[in-house]
């Protein structure tokens, strides 16, 4: 069932904007009124135009209302303008590199800093130190009630294929720091200003972004440091895990989904003989030509193009189909999962085919205290990560954590 647009593309962009309505990053107004003077017609020049217009506006009256002194105002205004700014560049994800990408991506950085610098209780801004004296942008967020240094448990939040810190923090920021947690959140490579400013790609071990992110968070005096959770959505709901599997310094782990070596869920689908797929990515680059040829074709279906083709060499930052999916194929998870060392929970949900390798990293964990907790379209949690039952996953999780860390203070 479609909630705002006919539109297939417009529908899955628009929905996800919608869904973080729950915790202030989008108003139902505003997403029903822009998707409206854009149209049913597949016009990204109209998407780009209407939605920036849409985010302009926005972050005007922000503007004012800070000039004003109203912080609240402008604070809770830069947050759905820079929700609105990430979803004007939401066509444009490809290795083209739009200017329209790269323009809305430095309009959301820039409202999202603004809202940052607003936020009561504290919010920080950080420049994580990374490897080749690059940095990764990330936000901390102090727990409800805790005074300066106050260490309290801390997660450590990783996003997902083409999220970005604007996203995470309408989308987890509110649920943890109302329980008493600090966040962290960052940008690795692949996602994020990472990627679209700085030009880092993504890249299957993980562990070398969260030990950099966990080795910051240890300098700080208010992050409990036998208290860290790691905690991944989307695709994060893999790196995490492969994460937590080298770097022993968590105390808990979430992934939503849990997924399995992407191996499973790319080569599977790939118009190849099976000898071909067997021994992928050893095979004669001109064997995915055919597919190639139809994601280019006028009866391709856009979101297709865009999840298989652009995103993925943009993200990976490889220049053909055939380079990208082989990359994607490095990305394991297999090779790890028995040494997770502390306790974990995945989520699994009967509308997300994300989550199709949730049940086969349960199995493959040998740690004692693990969970696979599922979500279901009927108890309204349906979409991508559980969109449009954001509140009943924070429950779960939280009271989850709440048992795990025995200690989280109130």
């Amino acid at each position: 069932m479609a909630w705002l647009s006919d539109n297939g593309m417009w529908e899955a962009f628009g929905a996800r904007t919608l869904m973080h309505s729950v915790y202030g990053g989008s108003d139902f107004g505003e997403v029903r009124v822009t998707l409206d003077r854009i149209g049913e017609a597949l016009d990204r020049d109209a998407w780009a135009r209407e939605w920036s217009a849409t985010a302009t506006t926005l972050r005007d009256q922000a503007d004012a209302s800070a000039t004003a002194g109203h912080e609240v105002s402008a604070r809770e205004a830069y947050l759905r303008a820079a929700t609105y700014f990430r979803t004007a560049y939401a066509p444009f994800f490809t290795p083209a590199r739009d200017e329209r990408l790269t323009a809305s991506s430095a309009a959301e950085h820039e409202a999202l800093q603004r809202a940052v610098a607003l936020w009561d209780p504290v919010a920080e801004w950080l420049e994580i130190p990374f490897e080749g004296g690059a940095s990764l942008p990330g936000i901390f967020i102090r727990a409800r009630g805790a005074e300066a240094g106050e260490p309290r448990p801390t997660v450590l939040y990783t996003d997902g294929y083409d999220g970005t810190l604007a996203e995470m923090f309408v989308a987890h920021a509110p649920a943890a720091y109302e329980r008493g947690y600090n966040v962290l959140l960052y940008d690795g490579p692949g996602q994020g200003r990472a990627l679209i400013r700085d030009g880092l790609t993504m890249r299957p071990d993980w562990e070398t972004v969260v030990a950099a992110v966990v080795d910051h968070a240890l300098t700080r005096p208010d992050v409990a440091p036998d208290k860290i959770v790691l905690s991944g959505w989307s695709f994060g709901g893999f790196l995490a895990p492969r994460a937590a599997g080298r770097e022993h310094r968590i105390a808990a782990l979430v992934a939503d989904p849990g997924q399995w070596d992407q191996r499973a869920g790319v080569v599977p689908m790939l118009p190849l003989s099976d000898a071909d797929k067997a021994a992928f990515p050893q095979i004669d680059p001109s064997a995915l030509d055919p597919l190639a040829a139809a994601l280019d074709g006028p009866d391709a279906d856009p979101m297709m193009q865009w999840r298989l083709r652009d995103r993925g060499m943009l993200v990976h930052g490889r220049a053909t189909l055939y380079e990208t999916l082989a990359e994607m194929v490095r990305f394991t998870v297999s090779d790890v999962a028995a040494d997770i060392a502390c306790p974990t929970l995945l989520t699994m949900n009967d509308g997300d085919p994300a989550s199709r390798g949730a049940q086969v990293l349960f199995d493959a964990l040998t740690v004692e205290r693990k969970t696979l907790t599922p979500f279901t379209t009927a108890e309204g949690a349906s979409g991508h990560c559980e969109g449009a039952g954001r509140r009943l996953y924070h429950q779960r999780v939280y009271d989850w954590l709440d048992e795990t860390l025995a200690s989280a203070p109130r």
